[in-house]
């Protein structure tokens, strides 16, 4: 059992309230029609080493597709060191995005840096959003993305330079949540790592510091319902939570925080053929299935593989990670990245702790 973290008083949240509920727990579901598009400002904090985009000379890329067993074709960026010998047996890791992002915001960037450490790593886009099949665009499927990194399992295995009892993964922010979902049924997952992980479940249900309540859920889920009736009748689709387009002077500091990753060319990122106006976003109709998402049930089922959960000691959503650290079994780690946010450990190169997440693959996947 081992938890690190800095002196700082490990209580604070700042940021945290009601202003993520509205972000993703579709508490504002009804602002869905108002998108506006991104404004044309360009300003962005880089410090800390941000580099979202980051290209390695020491990695080799191409872009991957294999199909999941929904016959769904899942897309994904395949990153390997330039070095890598003919007979090589290397460990691999699956890194999936945050939710509403896709595999080119913070996922390649970790793969590459993993690549850069010896490993193979392949970022993957989840089912509905990105490059990878699904119709709605922008749907909510908890199954069908846990689902994504078991497939991406099956692939990783079938490659000849990759040891397939040495395969790992990481989950960023909501994909923390859903690889612990896979991991707990799928035991070739050998080593699991989250960083500034979301439950997407508990997010969506009681918002954060539990601050929605049980009147505000069934407000929620009435909304979506109405939805539905009016879409199945030919209404056009409508869209929920994810990050502001513009801000105003009431904008919260957590919306504030994932505007300057989503909305300016820090990490700003649109796949082709689809519109900025929806990026982030998801579906209104679909968001409530995160309702039906208990992720940390069973969560101490996956020892004695080991898992790693890190997060910013200023961040707003460390309660989930303390809270999954809470209820897994050994062996596992709480890691606190001292003066970091959330948003933070998407890109800030400087603040991510990649050497900790080489030395805990290596460790554990030996």
């Amino acid at each position: 059992m081992t938890e690190t973290h800095p002196a700082a008083d490990r209580t604070r949240r700042p940021g945290a309230g009601p202003a993520r509920r509205d972000l993703l727990q579709l508490a504002a579901a009804g602002a869905a029609a108002s998108i506006l598009p991104s404004p044309s400002a360009k300003a962005q904090d880089m410090s800390n080493g941000a580099n979202n985009f980051y290209v390695s000379d020491r990695v080799t890329t191409q872009k991957v597709a294999f199909r999941n067993q929904y016959q769904m074709t899942v897309a994904g960026q395949l990153f390997t060191p330039r070095d890598l010998a003919p007979n090589a047996a290397l460990p691999a890791l699956v890194v999936g995005h945050p939710m509403g992002a896709v595999k080119e915001q913070s996922a390649n960037l970790y793969a590459t840096k993993m690549a850069e450490q010896g490993f193979v790593a392949m970022s993957i886009d989840l089912p509905y959003w990105g490059e990878s099949e699904g119709q709605p665009r922008s749907l909510v499927a908890p199954d069908a993305y846990a689902e994504a990194f078991s497939a991406a399992v099956d692939f990783l295995g079938t490659r000849p330079f990759i040891d397939r009892r040495r395969i790992g993964a990481i989950g960023v922010c909501g994909s923390g949540s859903l690889v612990v979902s896979a991991a707990k049924i799928d035991p070739r997952m050998r080593a699991i790592a989250t960083v500034s992980m979301y439950d997407m479940g508990a997010a969506t249900r009681d918002a954060l510091n539990k601050s929605q309540t049980l009147a505000q859920r069934k407000q929620v889920i009435a909304q979506a319902a109405a939805q539905r009736d009016a879409e199945f009748s030919g209404a056009e689709t409508q869209y929920t939570g994810g990050t502001v387009h513009a801000l105003t002077a009431e904008t919260d500091p957590i919306q504030r925080e994932f505007y300057d990753f989503y909305r300016t060319p820090r990490g700003e990122y649109t796949p082709p053929g689809q519109s900025p106006l929806h990026t982030t976003h998801p579906t209104l109709t679909s968001s409530v299935r995160f309702m039906n998402f208990y992720p940390f049930n069973d969560i101490e089922t996956i020892s004695p593989r080991p898992m790693l959960f890190i997060t910013g000691d200023q961040a707003h959503s460390r309660e989930f990670s303390e809270e999954a650290y809470r209820r897994a079994a050994e062996p596992k780690e709480l890691h606190y990245v001292p003066g970091a946010g959330h948003v933070d450990l998407y890109d800030r190169v400087d603040l991510i702790p990649f050497a900790k997440l080489a030395a805990f693959f290596r460790q554990h996947m030996a």
